[in-house]
Parts: structure tokens; C-alpha cells; sequence
């Protein structure tokens, strides 16, 4: 996708029922890790089930540009011959990451950390988000901002250091980015780097150091053992490995809430990463009465994966609590639909991180569902949404402000609405689930281009 193409408006409209069963992509965030790891690993990486969005495709090309042999042998196969910590090279040009918040967030940890120099640069959507918080623990580690756009934005050229200096950091919000950054920066630093956060964020990156090779602690800390204290040995030589990568839950969320609001639906989604870390969405939803029954949980590349049979279902409001933000900070869009469904009040408290994502997808979401009518308020860092337990209006056209997953949930949304729901531009959808169209019309949706009549 080109982030200077015109835009695609996509219309969904109300369906029957959707039945049938389904592999969702493979994880976005153990990708971009399983790409990185091979870069920084000595010997042959080789993995399946790669999530082929274009937002783990820049990651790849990154990875190549700083000296890594990347080479695709199917479907979601690829292999990854690493150069070693300290053997990166400068990359020739600048590394594009296009809408790619992870990918660029954790590289700029892995340049930050090594003896290379590279500018790193974006799509519109990606120049407007703040890097500055990634970048104060990694100058602090000994890299050098050579050139930025206003604000620590990008377009940046991260200098990194010869050996990079060993730090304790204290995260200043749950943050899986930013700690996977000074972790990733800590590879090349001798002795240890340690990470404080006050509540836990994804695990992704301790558990894949740990498969490569990397020695890691991790202890609970903080008020009632929610945070977590993570503790690295730099330096240490990281081994090409195997990695399956998971179902993504964040993106098996949009025909699993699909499921639960369009009448007489009953769906499977197969091989769907249940670490929990990520199952708040489906925490909420089960608190909310939707019908999900967790089949043949099993151990694939280090993380939890199950089956989940999904059935239309009866929601009710809740309160969602501020901690539990962490484990579904990319759900919050569909829950919000989910929400629009329900009988009485979902409140979603502590939506600060929304609002520095691929959009202000707090206020995104806000208009999306004002555009459908369906009652909503905003107090403070709060989203509260209030259902009647019945099909919203619907008849609204979204905007989307580039961002893959305000597309996608009122699009679902527009599946079980009284009028179809368009959204301005669906062409950004390829960055996370390049096959969510044609996965939901499988199903039985009906989602068409164009705005609606």
C-alpha cells in the first residue's frame, strides 16, 4: 500500500449469519521480534506462519538493510540468516517503515544499542507519532540523534554507540515498546540491563530472547506484583532458531466480535495466541456474556495457542478496569462496536495510550460511533459507550486517519447495523491482515467497495 494513493472508501453491509472456521494472520508483534531476533542472532532463523502485512514487510526489508540475508520459501516461510550483535551494517538508504509503529519503535532500540548509523522514516500516519519516549532510555544507553523532525518525530538518524552503556529504567507508562527497546538496545551493553514497569505489558520480547539464547529474569515488583521487573545479560551470543508464530489475537478479534453480533453466527478461529497478556479483550467479552468456549489449548513457538469457538450472543455492559489496558490496548476500537450492541453501559477506563497510536483512536472511535448513532461520552482518558442491546442505526461514513484498525471495526460494526457502515479508506487494512476482506467473505459478510448508495 502507498501511503499517497487516494483513498479506497469500503462499505459493509448487514448480513446473515456468519459460520464456518478460520486460521486468523500470524501475530503482528512475534513477527516484527522473529525478523529482528534472526538479525541479531548468529547462524539460520527459519519461520512459519509469518503475519505477510506490510507492516512486518518494512521490518524484513530493515533487517536486510542492515546486513541480515532474508529470503521468503513460501507462504509465510521465511528464513533469516543473522549477522551477530555488533555485526550490522549502515544501511544504504533510509529504512521505510511506512504505518509500522512496532517495527520502527523496536529497530530504533536495536540501532540505538549498536555501532551503526540509519535514518528511519514513515507514512503520514507515522510521522505524526511521538518517539520521543523510546528515545530518552536509548540516548541515555549511549546513542546519538543526529537530525529529527519536530517533536523526536520521524523523519530521525539514530546513532548508536560502539558498546552500549547498561541502565536501570523505570518505565514511565506499561509500554511493551519502549521496554522491548531498552532490552533490545541492552544486547550490546556489558553486564545488565534492568526494566522496571509498574504493570505488566506483552511479554513477547523476554520469551524470544529466551528462545535465542538470551539470559532473562523476570520477577514480579510493584504495588500487589502487578509490575514486572525484567533483567538482561548483555552481551551474549544469540543462536538462529525455529519460531512458529501464533494466531494474532488483535487481529482474530475482528470476526470473533463479528461473530458475537451478527444473528445466529458461530464461528472457529484456529490456533489463536492465548498468552495473557493479550486475552484481555476476550476477558471482557466473556464478562459481557459473549459465547467464546476455548478448544485444544497447546504450546506453539513458546506461547499458549487454543481454538476458539465463537457463537452470537446477548452482551451486556461493563466496566472495563484501567489495568487491564495493557493486555488489549490494540482492542479497544472493536470493543468499543462490541459495546454499541450491548444492553447498558461498557465504560473503558484509562485510554491514555489510545490516543498516541496509528490515529487518536480515542477520539477516532468517538466519532465513528457519533457518525452511527450510537451513544457515547469521553471523560477524561475514559470511553464510555452505551447500547440497547440491539442493532445501532448505523448509515455513517468513518474516517479512518490511516489507521488499520478503526477500518476494520466499523467495518465489522457495519455487519449487523440496521444501514451499512462505510469507511473512507480500507487500503491500510494490508498493514496488519491483508486478507481480512476476503477472510470475512468467506464467512458470509458482504463488504463491497465503494461508498454506500
Amino acid at each position: 500500500m502507498s501511503h499517497d494513493s487516494e483513498p479506497q472508501p469500503v462499505t459493509a453491509h448487514p448480513a446473515g449469519p456468519l459460520t464456518g472456521a478460520l486460521k486468523p494472520p500470524g501475530d503482528k508483534s512475534i513477527s516484527h521480534r522473529a525478523m529482528i531476533f534472526g538479525l541479531l542472532s548468529v547462524g539460520e532463523t527459519r519461520v512459519e506462519g509469518l503475519l505477510e502485512g506490510d507492516d512486518v514487510l518494512r521490518t524484513a526489508a530493515a533487517v536486510k538493510a542492515l546486513g541480515a540475508q532474508v529470503t521468503r520459501e513460501g507462504e509465510g516461510r521465511w528464513r533469516i540468516v543473522g549477522v551477530g550483535i555488533g555485526g550490522m551494517q549502515d544501511p544504504d538508504g533510509v529504512l521505510d517503515f511506512g504505518n509500522a509503529g512496532t517495527g520502527s519503535r523496536l529497530m530504533m532500540g536495536v540501532v540505538g544499542g549498536q555501532p551503526v548509523t540509519a535514518t528511519f522514516d514513515g507514512d503520514a500516519s507515522l510521522r505524526k507519532r511521538p518517539m520521543r519516549r523510546i528515545l530518552d532510555p536509548i540516548l541515555k544507553m549511549g546513542a546519538e540523534v543526529v537530525s529529527e523532525a519536530e517533536g523526536g518525530r520521524v523523519p530521525l538518524t539514530l546513532r548508536g554507540p560502539r558498546e552500549a552503556i547498561p541502565i536501570r529504567y523505570e518505565l514511565p507508562v506499561a509500554s511493551a515498546q519502549i521496554k522491548s527497546a531498552v532490552l533490545l538496545a541492552g544486547l550490546n551493553a556489558p553486564g545488565t540491563t534492568t526494566v522496571i514497569e509498574k504493570a505488566a505489558s506483552r511479554d513477547h520480547t523476554e520469551r524470544m530472547l529466551r528462545l535465542f539464547g538470551a539470559d532473562v529474569s523476570v520477577t514480579p515488583s510493584g504495588e500487589g506484583g502487578h509490575g514486572r521487573t525484567v533483567t538482561l545479560t548483555g552481551q551474549p551470543t544469540l543462536r538462529g532458531t525455529d519460531v512458529i508464530v501464533p494466531a494474532d489475537p488483535s487481529s482474530a478479534a475482528f470476526p470473533l466480535v463479528a461473530a458475537l453480533i451478527v444473528p445466529g453466527s458461530e464461528v472457529i478461529l484456529r490456533g489463536v495466541m492465548m498468552n495473557p497478556l493479550r486475552t484481555g479483550l476476550i476477558t471482557t467479552l466473556i464478562e459481557m456474556g459473549a459465547d467464546i468456549e476455548r478448544l485444544d489449548e497447546r504450546e506453539e513457538g513458546g506461547e499458549t495457542v487454543a481454538d476458539l469457538r465463537v457463537r452470537a450472543s446477548r452482551l451486556r455492559g461493563v466496566d472495563v478496569p484501567a489495568e487491564r489496558a495493557p493486555s488489549m490496548i490494540d482492542e479497544y476500537p472493536i470493543l468499543a462496536v462490541a459495546a454499541a450492541f450491548a444492553e447498558g453501559t461498557t465504560r473503558m477506563n484509562g485510554l491514555h495510550e489510545l490516543r498516541v497510536k496509528e490515529s487518536d483512536r480515542l477520539a477516532a472511535v468517538a466519532a465513528g460511533l457519533a457518525a452511527n448513532g450510537v451513544g457515547h461520552d469521553i471523560e477524561g482518558d475514559d470511553l464510555i459507550v452505551t447500547g440497547n442491546g440491539g442493532p445501532p442505526a448505523g448509515g455513517g461514513t468513518v474516517a479512518t486517519h490511516l489507521d488499520h484498525r478503526i477500518a476494520m471495526a466499523f467495518l465489522v460494526m457495519g455487519l449487523a447495523t440496521r444501514k451499512p457502515v462505510t469507511v473512507d479508506d480500507g487500503a491500510m487494512i494490508a498493514t496488519s491482515f491483508p486478507s481480512f476482506r476476503p477472510t470475512m467473505l468467506a464467512l458470509g459478510a458482504r463488504i463491497e467497495d465503494g461508498a454506500a448508495a
